[in-house]
């Protein structure tokens, strides 16, 4: 009981978000199908709308290891992440109540339970977590995201990018962080990814450089002339606007990994230098952590292959007592390896006696073997390498 007791009051309390609540026919995509069909559709393809617990093998592994081993329930892990995978939650936080009555079983009607089981949120990051979005609170502390960083539009305002766009459903608002300014919207969830002890274990804002490109011109796709809303409001006629996908495709799928970043070799004494240039506006890789890029090298003498090596490009990360941990759990981890956004890691690999050539495949993997296997994760898309380039280079 003494055990129970101090674990009791260990439990932190989460940061309380203003909850502002969405009329029922505002709630899930499957409303704004009539009007928005097609970007429903894309939105549906997308990773955004697998960010719910039940629908992501590693969101949910995730967050039943850290409920573990930070011995606390299940649900109050769940709400802490709603914080970014489902910010329209109904409820923000728990507390040591909470956690005794979970412990105790006396959690089946609480309100957390009744706001984890909604289907309100059950889409992840659907329409109304974007298009609902009325002020980004930049001057907020790094630490805080998500639901804890924006200010919400009242129930029936939706957000975008045209100060023209009107419809008889809702209203609209425009929004610079829907257009010039979108980096700000992705930064709300994409920025400081902070372990259960405070380490900042990925700072996606902090090392990303801005160019010509943006977030939403690669993970969105270049504006193209198309339909935003079936409405027939020009002249009987829906109105054609520059519009952008809404498959906010990523690391999970494999085209967006070729020729992402670009090799070079060259023979030097008794080494071979691999130099990867990464022409991109983030550290890659980046994200959560214990994602990967992997080098791998092929030395042959004429068409008879000698010896292979690999090389990981991951971090690892360490909890109490230096036993290997999730991001999310570590209290440290090893040096950041990643090749830096708009830059360049070059490797010293030694030669191989008797090879006349070597070559090298750069791949990407979501998670590291060691992350893969502490999770059990089963899913096959978890260690699927995707092809990012090749070289080869003839030896002296």
């Amino acid at each position: 009981m003494k055990y129970i007791l101090i674990a009791l009051l260990s439990v932190s309390f989460l940061y309380a978000a203003k909850v502002v609540q969405v009329d029922e026919k505002y709630q899930q995509s499957q409303k704004c199908k009539s009007c928005h069909l097609p970007i429903v559709k894309e939105w549906k393809a997308s990773w955004h709308a697998k960010s719910h617990f039940k629908n992501d093998e590693y969101f949910r592994a995730t967050t039943k290891y850290v409920s573990k081993k930070t011995r606390k329930s299940l649900n109050s892990v769940k709400v802490q992440c709603a914080t970014c995978h489902n910010p329209r939650i109904s409820v923000t936080s728990t507390d040591e109540d909470y956690e005794i009555d979970a412990i105790m079983g006396l959690d089946g009607d609480s309100e957390v339970n009744k706001a984890l089981e909604s289907d309100a949120i059950g889409e992840g990051i659907n329409c109304v977590v974007c298009h609902n979005i009325d002020k980004i609170n930049h001057s907020a502390p790094a630490s805080k995201r998500g639901i804890n960083r924006v200010e919400w539009t009242k129930s029936g305002t939706m957000s975008g990018p045209y100060n023209d766009a009107k419809s008889p459903y809702h209203k609209v608002v425009a929004r610079d962080f829907m257009g010039k300014k979108s980096d700000q919207l992705c930064f709300v969830c994409h920025a400081n990814d902070r372990s259960a002890s405070g380490l900042v274990f990925t700072n996606m804002q902090k090392e990303y450089k801005k160019g010509q490109k943006g977030c939403v011109d690669c993970h969105m796709g270049p504006k193209e002339m198309g339909i935003a809303s079936t409405l027939r409001i020009d002249n009987g006629k829906p109105r054609k606007r520059e519009i952008r996908s809404h498959g906010f495709i990523g690391g999970h799928v494999d085209s967006m990994w070729r020729d992402a970043l670009s090799l070079k070799l060259k023979s030097k004494g008794k080494n071979v230098l691999v130099e990867i240039d990464n022409p991109q506006p983030h550290n890659i890789p980046s994200g959560f952590g214990s994602r990967e890029i992997i080098v791998d090298l092929v030395y042959k003498n004429g068409s008879k292959v000698i010896e292979s090596k690999t090389i990981s490009l991951t971090r690892h990360y360490v909890r109490k007592k230096g036993k290997p941990s999730v991001a999310h759990m570590a209290i440290s981890q090893t040096k950041d390896i990643s090749i830096p956004a708009k830059g360049k890691r070059v490797l010293k690999v030694a030669k191989v006696k008797g090879a006349s050539s070597v070559e090298v495949t750069l791949s990407y993997r979501l998670v590291n073997d060691e992350v893969r296997n502490l999770l059990k994760l089963k899913d096959a898309l978890w260690a699927r390498k995707s092809f990012i380039a090749k070289k080869s280079l003839k030896l002296k």
